[in-house]
């Protein structure tokens, strides 16, 4: 049988959304089983197997555990770039930034992909903070993708990815690299230095302890249910400080659960 040829059966389906909705939280809909084999199909090139049968036995082995995270980083999507939603980044910088004018700041960008947010972030921080070195800032940008994360490491982008960037920023906080697939900037030391980048579960326990001042979720609890949404809002109120502000998508907002945060404006609440 060809790779192409394999089919992923709807038990085999609901076997892999029940098993990536309790690694990660992620919702696979029925109507999803396409976009699911598809994004499979990529694991069992790397593995070299020729159907879903040998890979669903793989996982379910002791010796295939440390597949599951492998699985999971596929199954996520990681749409993103700079300077995303721009009127979340105007109204940080005209309303939020004056307002926590004080030594200690402290941010969170919550699944960060790539690295897009939490360095559009740091560019936008060094633009509007005076003697930028001397206060006390820190971004923490996680994900569950340490492909991902590999990728914001190296902070490496193309000119699409790019595209959103207005030229003075270009030109001040990227380095440009000639590469045979295409123009390419590398972003510069002082930016990458401002954002501390960490692999986290969003559905694990979590390490830091806050309080955060800023905390952006964007684009992330469209993948889950109402319920984990629930409970991921709740431990966002817990972690942020009196008056903190939470950013989540535009296509998204609070309407379906219950929380404590008051609007402020599309997509974005306070503490």
């Amino acid at each position: 049988m060809h790779l192409n040829s394999a089919e992923l059966s709807e038990k085999q389906f609901r076997k892999v959304a029940q098993l990536v909705y309790s690694l990660c939280g992620i919702n696979l809909k029925d109507g999803k089983q396409a976009l699911v084999r598809a994004r499979l199909m990529k694991r069992l090139r790397a593995l070299k197997m020729i159907g879903f049968d040998e890979y669903m036995d793989y996982i379910e082995s002791q010796e295939g555990q440390g597949e599951l995270s492998f699985m999971v980083d596929v199954m996520t999507t990681n749409k993103t770039h700079f300077f995303r939603e721009p009127e979340h980044f105007n109204y940080l910088c005209d309303h939020i930034l004056p307002e926590l004018n004080r030594r200690r700041m402290r941010f969170w960008t919550a699944a960060c992909s790539s690295g897009e947010e939490p360095f559009s972030l740091a560019i936008l921080l060094r633009e509007h903070i005076q003697e930028i070195s001397c206060p006390d800032i820190k971004i923490l940008a996680t994900d569950i993708s340490m492909r991902m994360l590999e990728r914001a490491r190296q902070a490496v982008y193309g000119e699409e990815v790019l595209r959103d960037v207005p030229p003075m920023f270009l030109q001040k906080y990227f380095t440009k690299r000639r590469q045979s697939g295409g123009r390419q900037y590398r972003l510069k030391e002082e930016v990458r230095r401002m954002v501390q980048l960490a692999w986290l579960n969003l559905m694990d326990p979590w390490p830091m302890k806050g309080p955060f001042d800023v905390i952006f979720c964007r684009n992330v609890m469209i993948y889950f249910d109402r319920q984990t949404q629930q409970r991921l809002i709740n431990r966002f109120w817990a972690l942020l400080d009196s008056g903190g502000y939470l950013f989540v998508g535009h296509s998204e907002g609070l309407s379906a659960v219950q929380h404590k945060f008051r609007y402020v404006r599309p997509a974005v609440y306070r503490k």
